[in-house]
């Protein structure tokens, strides 16, 4: 497996959860790193019948054995780490940079009022402010918080030493391409670059190091908040859809709209993916609910995965069936 980063292809939501959470135990993951921006981000992982909903914990915790940790170009609410740590039970095996940027109540505070509230609707999670001190060299780092302490690792010196005796290690972004500071629909944006060489830059491991990049998109495109979104169509038909989604940290409906062929290219492009992963066939194709075989599904889906792989020039290699951790077909 080498070196395989995840990275969304849309506007995030596009269920990056899901997958990483799959390659790390069909892969058996030695170790997972958490890049993107911080605890504004939130990963479902459906495991057993059982929902877990993660903000900073890296997903591939569904694999006993995997390492997980927390890069240095990620901010960290400690309060937030520290829970999800304890209700995961994964104290052993969870390690975060020291050089990661602490989200103090302050930067709380200047989220959820003037203009990140009112014109950008952020998720009012301190993750913005955190990032504008980081610039400024004002912020505080994670070294300095003593609850942190015992769980203060060397991040890519890790990651690289795996790497270098022959593991298997996942980057898992978050966010998504076109809310990227750099690449996205600025200024409806995060407050950090999240595409692939960035997460990578997040981790401190080298683009010569990266075997695979999987961009995964879902099979229609959603965005939670303000900022542009072509092709989007109304709640109600949204709902008649069965595309009724809701932000997994604000809880907010997200706007939807048609899979955009126009946009994936371009998020190839930019994150310079080798493979694609698509979720939530399922929602665009009920019969295909749960299917693990390619040759299972119908015509109209199989033909749906032949366009994108056509527009895009990519291989499909991972399709979600399904919210749980099997419900996957696997062609790579």
């Amino acid at each position: 497996m080498g070196c395989t980063v995840v990275v969304d292809g849309f506007f995030g939501d596009t269920g990056k959860g899901k997958i990483v959470s799959y390659l790390a135990v069909a892969d058996g993951a030695a170790v997972c790193a958490r890049a993107g921006v911080g605890p504004n981000a939130g990963h479902t992982v459906v495991r057993d019948g059982r929902t877990y909903k993660l903000r900073m914990v890296p997903c591939a915790f569904v694999n006993p054995g995997t390492r997980l940790l927390i890069g240095p170009g990620v901010v960290v609410n400690p309060d937030i780490v520290l829970k999800e740590v304890g209700e995961l039970g994964v104290e052993d095996r969870f390690g975060l940079d020291p050089q990661c940027a602490v989200i103090e109540p302050r930067h709380i505070e200047i989220d959820r009022r003037g203009h990140l509230k009112g014109k950008i609707q952020t998720t009012g999670t301190g993750t913005g402010p955190c990032n504008a001190d980081r610039a400024m060299r004002t912020a505080k780092m994670a070294r300095e918080v003593p609850e942190l302490r015992p769980y203060l690792t060397d991040v890519p010196a890790e990651l690289n030493r795996v790497l270098d005796e022959g593991g298997a290690v996942i980057i898992e972004g978050t966010q998504g391409t076109y809310i990227s500071l750099y690449h996205g629909t600025y200024p409806y944006v995060t407050s950090k670059d999240v595409c692939a060489s960035a997460a990578c830059s997040d981790v401190g491991v080298g683009p010569t190091r990266v075997d695979e990049v999987v961009l995964v998109f879902k099979a229609y495109v959603t965005r939670v908040g303000a900022g542009d979104l072509p092709g989007e169509i109304s709640h109600e038909e949204a709902k008649r859809r069965g595309w009724d989604e809701y932000g997994t940290v604000t809880g907010r409906q997200r706007r939807a709209a048609p899979f955009n062929f126009d946009l994936a290219r371009r998020a190839a492009m930019i994150n310079g993916a080798t493979q694609i992963a698509v979720t939530k066939l399922d929602i665009l194709y009920p019969e295909c609910k749960g299917l693990t075989s390619f040759e299972e599904l119908g015509p109209e889906a199989k033909s749906f995965v032949g366009r994108i792989e056509e527009e895009i020039g990519l291989p499909v290699t991972l399709i979600g069936t399904g919210p749980g951790l099997k419900e996957v077909i696997d062609r790579r």
